[in-house]
């Protein structure tokens, strides 16, 4: 099996990941999540003159941390931090491993495979959720089970998280992606793509699941709730950040606690600030909230401890790195031995 590969600052990368947009160099989008940007003022938390950059993209996940950037939630804990939004998903892994920001919202199959170029080393630091439905492979009427998908025509966003569900599914029944007609696009294009009548299957998340839903006769045929533990979503920051200035890692981490704090308290208006982030109306919100579990912060301590699960992130990196080599989607197995950084989440339950 062949992936595409990028060419970024003289390393080659696999190409990866869920979540929109078509390759090339490492272009920094400016897009901003809507919100008045941090001062650029040294504070507390930080010790820097200039905000801390994270950067998310479109998942359902990830859409809480417009939130914090509306609410101005980074300030109150003395760190100033500019969110930078991401029409594609590819775009801000590439952006991350060139050190142009300094974290960023990515699976974990993804960042096991940025690993090995990634400028400065990435660094787990929380997990934001599961997904646990949201992401799926999508098909046209014809199509009932996974061996009907021989010979058929896929698009996909090639070697990221859909592709990596999708080859979850086709190992599971003894097929690989040889078996399929596997057009690589964006994943935004390959809903299109697919509700154009182009393809016969589309890997796709939210929101441009339901983009693809929209053709006549489309169903699931196979979600991420098929593959509990195999999709966690996190925040990734880079390791030079959290060696010099750990408070501020701290703040953010904090931070996304108050984010959860106001969902549960305001859920309208939460619900309504994270549909407008992710561009649909907010009755569609609704749909995608099942298809994602948010993490306590009980769920992130069993998730960064040891064990012989999913639900343990050091046993599925393991896991996870060992399949990737066997299916091509990297090379060799990366060292992953300073992937997990478990100080923060700890001090929250302080």
């Amino acid at each position: 099996m062949t992936f595409t590969h990028l060419q970024s600052a003289g390393t080659v990368f696999p190409r990866l990941l869920p979540r929109l947009v078509a390759l090339v160099v490492v272009p920094l989008l400016a897009a901003a999540c809507g919100a008045r940007p941090p001062a650029a003022t040294t504070s507390a938390a930080s010790g820097r003159s200039d905000p801390i950059v994270i950067g998310y993209s479109s998942w359902a996940g990830w859409w809480p941390w417009a939130i914090a950037a509306e609410k101005e939630m980074f300030a109150k804990n003395g760190v100033a931090v500019q969110m930078k939004w991401f029409d594609g998903y590819v775009e801000s892994m590439e952006t991350m491993a060139a050190g142009r920001i300094d974290c960023n919202t990515q699976t974990l199959n993804d960042t096991i495979s940025f690993l090995p170029g990634a400028n400065g080393g990435q660094v787990v630091v929380l997990v934001n959720d599961n997904s646990t439905g949201n992401d799926q492979i999508i098909v046209d009427a014809s199509i009932r089970s996974i061996q009907d998908l021989k010979g058929k025509t896929v698009v996909i966003e090639e070697g990221v998280v859909d592709d990596f569900l999708l080859s979850l599914a086709l190992q599971d029944n003894g097929m690989t992606r040889d078996d399929l007609v596997i057009k690589g696009l964006p994943t935004d294009q390959a809903a299109a793509a697919f509700v154009a009548g182009k393809a016969d299957a589309v890997g796709a998340f939210p929101p441009f699941t339901g983009t693809a839903r929209k053709r006549d006769g489309a169903h699931v045929l196979v979600d991420s709730s098929s593959f509990p533990g195999a999709i966690p979503d996190l925040l990734v920051c880079n390791a030079d950040l959290i060696a010099q200035h750990p408070e501020t890692v701290q703040a953010i981490v904090d931070t996304w606690w108050d984010i959860r704090d106001f969902m549960d308290s305001n859920p309208e208006e939460a619900e309504a600030i994270m549909a407008n982030r992710a561009g649909i109306p907010p009755e569609e919100y609704q749909q995608y909230k099942d298809g994602t579990t948010l993490f306590s912060i009980e769920d992130n301590l069993e998730a960064f401890s040891e064990g012989d699960t999913m639900k343990s992130m050091p046993y599925a990196a393991e896991i996870m790195a060992d399949f990737m080599v066997e299916t091509g989607f990297i090379p060799e197995k990366p060292d992953m031995s300073n992937l997990f950084d478990d100080r923060f989440i700890k001090a929250s339950v302080q």
